[in-house]
Formats: structure tokens, C-alpha cells, sequence
């Protein structure tokens, strides 16, 4: 019988991260917004990608961006 293989839980962790979090300006240039307040209006409406606080900072994941992304190009298609 084979044994489970045993995998650094720090190797683990690595590959379910991106190789780099997005910041508020690269959401900017990706959606071409006229700037980085838009960014922060939608952080307080609740209707932007989900981000986070690093310290000071706002990150966002962008597999949540892409998510984001599609979502409301489906609603855009829809209607």
C-alpha cells in the first residue's frame, strides 16, 4: 500500500498564491479608470473586487479581479 505523500505546508501555501497581489493603480490602468479614487469609492460602495489591507495598503488577488470581471460582463451581456 502506498503512503500519502507528506508536502511542505510552506510549498502548499506558495502555490495557492499569486505571484503578485494587484495594487489600487493597476486596477487603474487594467479598466482604464479616470484615477485611484474611483477605486476607493468602489471599496466604500461595496461594488468593486474584493481587496484587502496589507498594513496601510489595499491589495487585491487577481483571481478575485478576474472573477469580478466576468461577473459584470455577464450582467452587461444580459441586459
Amino acid at each position: 500500500m502506498a503512503t500519502p505523500e507528506h508536502t511542505d505546508p510552506r510549498a502548499a501555501l506558495r502555490s495557492g498564491l499569486p505571484d503578485r497581489y494587484l495594487t489600487p493603480e493597476d486596477l487603474v490602468t487594467m479598466f482604464s479608470l479616470p484615477s485611484v479614487e474611483t477605486v476607493y469609492q468602489w471599496r466604500r460602495k461595496g461594488i468593486g473586487p474584493t481587496g484587502f489591507r496589507v498594513g496601510r495598503y489595499l491589495r487585491f488577488n487577481p483571481a478575485a479581479v478576474r472573477a469580478w470581471e466576468a461577473e459584470r460582463t455577464a450582467l452587461t451581456d444580459a441586459a
